[in-house]
């Protein structure tokens, strides 16, 4: 096993080479009746979060509700920016935005896509069984 920087972590195993990227995330499952759950996810359920884009179908078993089926509805990184849909890759952009007056503003916002710099996942519980 040898660590990488970046948190990135290679694991030889039988010739073979596995790479995982030691991040950890806060993920806060909403359900349909109102109710929400942070779980904090780390290691190998982590490194499975990262490349997916908001809207993406996940599984339950990696944030330890195996009978839910999850979707990815947002996030944040560390500085607080949040994650927009419309936004390709998973870099800082500064978009403008109008908010309800009219009054456009600049703003810096993340990208769809779930990197290592990301902090919070937002997903919903959008299928039980």
């Amino acid at each position: 096993m040898c660590r990488l920087d970046g948190g990135l972590l290679v694991k030889f195993k039988g010739g073979d080479v596995e790479v995982y990227y030691m991040v950890e995330f806060k993920v806060v499952v909403s359900y349909k009746d109102g109710k929400t759950e942070t779980v904090s996810v780390s290691g190998q359920n982590a490194s499975n979060f990262i490349g997916l884009r908001i809207g993406d179908k996940v599984d339950g078993s990696l944030v330890g509700k195996p009978e839910y089926e999850i979707v990815i509805t947002g996030g944040s990184d560390s500085a607080g920016f949040p994650m927009l849909k419309n936004i390709q890759g998973g870099g800082l952009v500064r978009v403008l935005l109008k908010d309800k007056k009219g009054i456009r503003k600049r703003v810096l916002r993340r990208g769809s896509m779930i990197t290592e710099s990301v902090v919070q996942i937002n997903t919903a519980a959008v299928k039980k069984g």
